[in-house]
């Protein structure tokens, strides 16, 4: 009875954990998570601590700023280089004509400029249109096309002209305008010698008209070239006086008429 009571196994007892003692929270980390933790603040902090890398390729890696703009990146040494050359030519710690350097800019050089601003264009426009104006083609010349021209008509006392003809004032002659006197000697190659200028000898009508004449009709004579006229336009004409006294008393002085090429 004792050993058959005795050969019953009696089972393992079983534990099991209350409720109220299992965790709830996670785990904490394991070695190895702490350990890659700990390395990777290791290695923030050396690169914090570290100091800056002088190689090209950490200067590379390094924040530049943006380019200057074109403008902006030439004013500055357009600048220094016109104030060195200044300097160089007028240096600012000298006097001139007892006075310093900023008051020689502003009331001697800066007028100059602004003088030769305003009057070299001036010159030059009005160099042009003089040019154009009395250019050959535009005067009254006989090989130009004939035509009728009007201008001034006024009187002198013929003497020994730039023909070289000796005239009084009874006889039909006139004196054309220089500019158009000179342009016919350039032509033809006669400017040294004024004697041998085709001009001479050739003959014009002149008109004027019958209101002006106190006339019924027009007033003409023909008269011949024998002299040239300083002050004259190229369109006007300087008669003899009977040549001027047939178009227009003695006392009218000048008066304007108009005339054309004969031959």
């Amino acid at each position: 009875m004792t050993d058959t009571h005795d050969n019953i196994q009696t089972p393992e007892p079983v534990y099991q954990t209350p409720d109220w003692e299992i965790p709830t929270h996670p785990p904490k980390r394991g070695f190895r998570n702490s350990k890659s933790l700990r390395n990777s603040l290791s290695l923030l902090n050396g690169a914090a601590l570290a100091p800056p890398s002088r190689d090209p390729e950490g200067a590379v890696a390094k924040e530049t700023p943006p380019p200057p703009t074109s403008s902006g990146a030439s004013k500055p040494p357009l600048a220094a280089a016109l104030r060195s050359r200044l300097d160089a030519v007028l240096p600012p710690q000298k006097t001139y004509l007892g006075r310093p350097r900023r008051f020689l800019l502003l009331y001697v050089i800066l007028p100059l400029a602004l003088l030769l601003l305003v009057v070299l264009p001036l010159a030059v426009g009005l160099g042009v249109g003089l040019s154009r104006r009395h250019s050959p083609a535009s005067l009254p010349l006989p090989d130009n096309g004939g035509g009728v021209f009007t201008g001034d008509l006024t009187y002198y006392d013929p003497g020994l002209g730039a023909c070289g003809f000796v005239s009084g004032g009874g006889d039909a002659v006139c004196a054309v305008s220089h500019v158009v006197f000179d342009a016919a000697a350039k032509e033809e190659g006669a400017a040294a010698n004024p004697n041998g200028n085709p001009l001479c000898g050739r003959r014009i009508r002149v008109t004027r008209g019958a209101a002006g004449a106190g006339a019924g009709r027009n007033h003409s004579v023909d008269v011949e070239v024998v002299d040239r006229c300083v002050g004259c336009e190229p369109t006007d004409l300087d008669l003899s006086l009977s040549a001027f006294e047939r178009l227009a008393p003695r006392d009218s002085g000048r008066v304007v008429g108009s005339w054309a090429w004969l031959d």
